[in-house]
């Protein structure tokens, strides 16, 4: 594995760490500052709003496990494809199951760190959440 891969992979594990403590400051510098998120039944939206999501989700914890399917650099970019499970509890305690791929390019920065730049999320709701024992 290179370099740069294995960055790839701790830039994952760091935002899914940084997510389940809730860590919003190493979640936002882990994206570039022109990043772009595309999620089913919105509008494509940035960094900006990213934040201010998170501020509001102060009180909801998330858990859940990733598998990283591909991994590709190519120079100074690289994208990556991911399949997510998801627990997300908010205050009230009404656990949502959300599951599905991702599709990630990240661009490596002058500062050598590589950074989310795009993402595509695919994750929905499961309706017939079950765990496989």
């Amino acid at each position: 594995m290179s370099d740069d891969e294995q960055a790839i992979r701790t830039l994952v594990e760091t935002w899914f760490s940084a997510s389940k403590s809730g860590d919003s400051a190493t979640i936002l510098d882990l994206m570039t500052d022109d990043v772009i998120f595309m999620v089913s039944g919105q509008k494509p939206f940035g960094k900006a709003a990213f934040a201010a999501t998170m501020k509001s989700m102060k009180q909801v914890r998330m858990d859940g496990a990733y598998h990283i399917q591909e991994v590709n650099v190519l120079g100074e970019w690289a994208y990556l494809r991911n399949y997510i499970r998801l627990e997300v509890t908010p205050a009230d305690g009404a656990t949502v199951h959300r599951s599905g791929y991702t599709l990630t390019i990240l661009r490596k920065e002058s500062d050598g760190r590589w950074r989310l730049a795009r993402d595509a999320n695919l994750l929905s709701r499961e309706e017939a959440y079950s765990t496989f024992a």
